[in-house]
């Protein structure tokens, strides 16, 4: 289930869990400027599919 979350803790579950980053911009945008490390999954194709690449027991922070 989706939870909005503020800066101060994305960068905590990125140092202290080593959360996952997906961006949902279309991949020229992603291109254009990402994240690093991010993984790209534009909004469009978000689905069990395209996820299963992420590992499942570490948090996932989508933007």
């Amino acid at each position: 289930m989706a939870t909005p979350i503020r800066r101060d803790e994305v960068q905590r579950l990125i140092r202290d869990e080593g959360a996952q980053l997906v961006e949902v911009l279309p991949p020229a945008e992603y291109e254009e400027e990402h994240i690093e490390d991010a993984i790209n999954i534009p909004l469009k194709e978000l689905e069990q599919e395209t996820t299963s690449r992420l590992d499942k027991d570490r948090p996932v922070i989508v933007y």
